[in-house]
């Protein structure tokens, strides 16, 4: 299994996107704190891109790098390998990939400008990110066999948790606006782990203010150990679930 992980790292790191997509971020965020005279505004405005180009890049780099991996994980398959152990060695190695690049590429400005708790945040938010993305890139990669149907799904899961989750949140909020949904939000918020892992930095910022009542009762649970806690732990199960399931379909799946 390590020897695996390692030859999965190695081929990624040395892909010329993925060196593309460090230095991007790298160029990126080294340009947001150096515009920003408040390095809490750069840290604000550095959100934005994580919370867009992460989940991007790592759900479709992750998605096509699967399909183009068929032949190696058909000669793995053939080698004495339980299935279950290909599959999650090629997770642990795209995990550990796109969490480098993003250490790299964001991480080293975040530690130089905001090296406090809530820049650590924003880098384990990052983190978690990736690799919620990468299980579910694996997800859609399992239960398509055509390569661009599967990269077509990825990209739209990537548009429905990053731009139609929050149409249908203010769908809701709109035709409830009469009643107190200011809670319900609070569970339909862990629906969509782009959306709590927002919660979560701005509330950490301290500008829960701008989002007005229902910023209130969001600071009300996520800023309690035991919401900041639930909340973590329903981002490892979107690491989990997908994971587990993609696991179960790949370990019937005929090659």
């Amino acid at each position: 299994m390590k020897k695996v992980i390692k030859y999965v790292v190695i081929d990624i790191l040395r892909n010329r996107i993925m060196m593309a997509y460090t230095l991007f971020l790298m160029v990126l965020s080294f340009s947001i704190f150096g515009l920003e005279d408040n390095s809490a505004k750069g840290l604000l405005g550095l959100l934005n891109i994580i919370l867009i180009i992460v989940p991007l890049v790592s759900i479709v780099f992750s998605t096509i790098y699967v399909y183009n991996s068929a032949e190696f994980i058909e000669l793995l398959v053939s080698q004495p390998l339980k299935r279950k152990t290909i599959w999650m060695s090629l997770f642990f190695g795209l995990s550990i990939s796109m969490v480098l690049a993003f250490l790299i590429g964001a991480g080293i400005p975040v530690f130089i400008y905001q090296a406090d708790i809530t820049g650590m945040m924003m880098i384990l938010i990052g983190v978690l990110l990736s690799v919620i993305f990468v299980a579910v890139a694996m997800l859609a990669a399992v239960k398509t066999r055509d390569k661009a149907k599967g990269i077509g799904v990825a990209i739209l899961l990537w548009l429905y948790f990053a731009l139609l989750f929050d149409g249908f949140v203010l769908f809701i909020l709109f035709q409830f606006a009469d009643y107190p949904v200011e809670k319900a939000m609070i569970a339909i918020s862990m629906f969509n782990p782009l959306d709590l892992a927002r919660i979560m930095i701005l509330l950490k910022m301290d500008v829960s203010a701008l989002m007005g009542y229902t910023g209130a009762v969001f600071k009300d649970f996520f800023g309690t150990e035991l919401g900041m806690g639930l909340s973590f732990v329903v981002l490892l199960i979107w690491i989990f679930l997908p994971l587990g399931i993609s696991t179960k379909r790949f370990k019937s799946k005929d090659l």
